[in-house]
């Protein structure tokens, strides 16, 4: 008994001593967090079919909602956003034709740039979760490649100033290739 007490006591005083910028840093989704939840939502669709995309629409949804990032779907073939949880104004809209705050239509090369074998970045100006302004947001696209409805395109994105969509297609190529032992 005496050493759980013990043990409660220096993890309340570890805890304690935790520097204020450990939780700051904790608020954005990292790159890594979007390929990976981009690929988990592809997968869930793929295996629970049209009744996955009303899941991707709540916005409590920890799973597809998480830091300052979340997972939207769409088709490019029908021209309409069909899931978005911070957004659902936007849910059944016309979407080719959309403009970001540069006048820059992001929709029509997220798709080409989910149609990539390995999705890709793409570069556009939207507002963080709950500001009014538009910041720099780069998001990963990726094909779901669904045999009920083949063009639909999921999304994430981080806000983020200086990673290039260079350097971020590169990761997501490494992100699918198979990790090698080390010798």
């Amino acid at each position: 008994m005496r050493k759980t007490m013990l043990g409660f006591a220096g993890l309340a005083l570890i805890l304690s001593v935790t520097p204020a910028w450990v939780g700051a840093a904790d608020s954005a989704a990292t790159p890594d967090e979007v390929i990976a939840k981009v690929h988990e939502a592809v997968q869930y669709l793929k295996d629970k079919g049209l009744a996955g995309f009303s899941d991707f629409n709540n916005n409590k949804d920890a799973r597809w909602v998480w830091k300052d990032s979340y997972v939207f779907v769409y088709s490019c073939r029908d021209n309409v956003m069909i899931a978005h949880p911070l957004r659902p104004d936007m849910v059944g809209k016309p979407i080719l034709q959309m403009k970001d705050d540069k006048d820059h239509f992001l929709f029509q090369d997220m798709c080409k740039s989910g149609a990539n074998t390995d999705g890709g970045w793409v570069e556009y100006w939207w507002p963080k979760p709950g500001e009014a302004k538009a910041s720099r947001k780069i998001s990963y696209v990726h094909s779901a490649e669904v045999s009920f409805k083949p063009d639909i395109q999921v999304g994430s994105g981080i806000y983020d100033d200086k990673m290039s969509v260079e350097e971020l297609n590169k990761l997501a190529t490494q992100a699918k290739q198979p990790k090698k032992d080390a010798p």
